[in-house]
């Protein structure tokens, strides 16, 4: 019996690994093309025939139009966007800039803010940070863009605080309830992949245009990070607090309020940082929604080319993003102060105090010194008109000329449109086949049957060449920006000194807007597919270096000696040693360089194409919000599909490598 079981086990068939699967399914659509290019493949396998489309749209819209009428939404959200909504934006405009609506508060000074700015920054950070904090706010005033940058600033205001209690509230209910967990994880990767356009056109049409809509659909857009580090941090508390608080006789309530919260302190202060940052991100994006501002301005600006307005209100945009990204990463750190008992009430809160005299002093300054209160257009320092002649002088420069149009040809007609070309030659079910061929070598099984699900239903819809055009933008740009930033952040780690210098310039270049990087992109090649690919580089270019540097500087230094023992060159060393073990910390930067680079995509329209980004721009004209979600839905399931399978295999080589 035990030889008959043997054979029987030694007969029994090898079941075929995800790798093999992936290999059979390359080669399936590789002659799929073939028989595409011969002219022997159906049509029905090189596009979905229209008669196969579900009416996504049309279903999407009988729904909305079902919540939005039938159920009432609309009058509940336009009376949220009239009343409570109106009266908090009102109230921080007319404290900010004057708009003169009720409630009548006078406009608060600008070098009273200035002033109380520079305190701030002073009690969280130092110097430094001071004079980054009040420079920031001089510059906003003197550069004569202080009435744009505060419409801009009194959004966030009222959406920052509001997405960090509604992020807060739902983090804490996901942490105390499992279905409540599982059920907004799913919710929570699509908004985080849905391109922005997706959240305007239902704020417009349930809040009306202008700032009301964008404050919503800032709030909306900034809680996903909030509800998740709030969970997470709620679940790293140690069993020992927890305990101490128990034996304590704490309630619920206290044990939330004393023990959790203050416990998960720097995890929930990083989803503020995260939150603000998004905020600022998404208000100078709800221009396109007609939300008056910095962002509004800068549309202008770039819209006729004035290039030295531009830039100038690109400076204070990526000022204004440094100096609260600073300042609410210095909250993170900062440690609570704690005083003797009996210390004065003076000493305790002596910035506090220091705030206020500041912010007394220069508001009665302004009540005698007119300049002390506003700077108007004349008095303002702009060089705008300058700044632009002097661009146009330098792009008109033979040399500057020459190489900028040799590279636009270059990548033109020699890189980016055959490329592209080749992408939409792909029979739609040989697409499908190498994604998910792609997907199980890297992520296994379950990446390869989202994969399948995600691009089936793309090619479903009806915009499977947009989505394409989108993917060729997308692939163009991280593989430019792959090949850019690898070798600039291997360089880079070799020295600490490097190192520090350029994780620097990587942390302050995530904090700028995305719509900063469509400036030199335009400035140098104009309005082209050039421009589009080099906009969505530079963006996706930051986290690939910042990664492969924390990547290499992670390796063990025992590895590293061991190399050095072995008597491998430093070639060596890098090909066998800190490369592989650093990967799986590379495949994250990568991970986010995909994702960054199809948000890009989606700010790339106004430069003009051809791609989704298009499509999505102009449903916001209409109300057509049923094809505005089957876009930004293409968007991100082709985005999740690259996410889930990138970090599939991320997470396993981790466990490999033992890390």
């Amino acid at each position: 019996m035990a030889v008959l079981s043997t054979n029987e086990t030694q007969s029994a068939p090898t079941p075929i690994s995800a790798g093999q699967v992936a290999k059979y399914l390359f080669v399936i659509a590789i002659l799929m093309t073939a028989l595409q290019y011969a002219g022997l493949l159906p049509s029905w396998m090189h596009r979905v025939p229209e008669s196969w489309i579900p009416p996504f749209a049309v279903w999407l819209d009988a729904a909305f139009n079902f919540v939005r009428t039938d159920l009432g939404l609309e009058r509940l959200t336009r009376w949220f966007a009239e009343g409570p909504l109106q009266f908090m934006l009102d109230t921080t405009a007319n404290l900010l800039y004057g708009k003169r609506r009720w409630p009548n508060f006078e406009q608060i000074p600008w070098s009273a803010i200035a002033a109380s700015a520079a305190v701030l920054g002073y009690y969280l950070g130092g110097w430094r940070l001071a004079a980054l904090a009040g420079g920031t706010f001089i510059w906003t005033a003197l550069i004569g863009q202080w009435k744009i940058a505060m419409e801009t600033m009194s959004v966030l205001l009222v959406a920052a605080p509001l997405a960090f209690v509604i992020g807060l509230g739902l983090g804490i209910a996901a942490w105390k309830y499992d279905w409540v967990d599982r059920a907004i994880k799913p919710i929570l990767s699509i908004l985080q992949t849905l391109p922005f356009f997706t959240y305007l056109l239902p704020a417009v049409i349930f809040f009306k245009v202008g700032p009301t809509a964008g404050a919503v659909a800032t709030i909306v857009y900034a809680i996903p990070p909030m509800i998740l580090m709030t969970t997470l941090g709620l679940k790293k508390v140690s069993p020992e607090v927890v305990e101490a608080g128990k034996m304590s006789g704490c309630s619920r309530w206290q044990m939330l309020r004393h023990v959790y919260i203050p416990a998960a302190r720097t995890e929930i202060l990083v989803g503020v940082n995260q939150v603000i940052m998004l905020c600022l991100a998404m208000v100078v994006l709800t221009a396109f929604i007609g939300m008056p501002g910095l962002g509004a301005k800068l549309l202008a600006m770039m819209g006729s080319f004035k290039l030295g307005r531009s830039f100038e209100i690109g400076v204070t945009i990526v000022l204004l993003a440094v100096t609260l990204d600073r300042l609410s990463k210095a909250w993170v750190v900062k440690l609570p102060e704690h005083f003797e008992k009996g210390t004065p009430w003076w000493k305790r809160h002596r910035y506090f105090l220091a705030g206020v005299v500041a912010f007394v002093g220069f508001l009665a300054l302004g009540q005698v010194v007119e300049w002390f209160a506003e700077i108007g257009r004349r008095q303002s320092w702009s060089q705008g008109k300058e700044i632009d002649t002097a661009i146009k002088a330098f792009l008109a420069l033979d040399v500057v000329k020459g190489v900028t149009e040799q590279i636009r040809y270059v990548l033109n007609v020699w890189v980016l449109n055959p490329f592209r070309d080749f992408l939409l030659s792909i029979p739609t079910f040989g697409f499908v086949l190498l994604v998910v061929s792609g997907a199980l070598a890297l992520g296994g099984r379950k990446s390869g049957i989202y994969a399948a699900v995600f691009f089936g239903l793309v090619a479903l819809t009806g915009w499977w060449d947009r989505s394409v055009i989108t993917l060729y933008s997308v692939i163009s740009a991280v593989i430019l920006a792959t090949l850019i930033g690898l070798p600039i952040g291997i360089l880079a780690a070799r020295s600490e000194r490097w190192s520090r210098r350029v994780l620097l310039v990587c942390d302050t270049a995530q904090t700028f807007p995305s719509f900063i990087y469509l400036i030199p992109a335009i400035m140098l090649f104009g309005i082209t597919a050039t421009s589009v690919v080099m906009s969505i580089l530079i963006f996706s270019m930051v986290p690939l270096v910042r990664y492969t540097v924390e990547g290499l500087r992670g390796v063990p230094e025992e590895m590293n000696e061991a190399a050095d023992m072995s008597g491998a060159t430093r070639m060596q060393k890098l090909w066998n040693v800190q490369l592989p073990l650093a990967l799986p910390t590379m495949a994250v930067g990568f991970n986010q360089a995909i994702m960054f680079a199809f948000f890009m995509v989606i700010i790339a329209a106004f430069i003009g194409t051809q791609d989704l980004g298009q499509e999505l721009q102009k449903t916001l004209a209409g109300t057509d919000l049923g094809k505005n979600f089957v876009l930004g839905i293409c968007v991100s399931l082709m985005a999740l599909t690259f996410d889930l399978a990138i970090m599939s295999w991320s997470e396993r080589k981790k466990r490999l490598l033992g890390l």
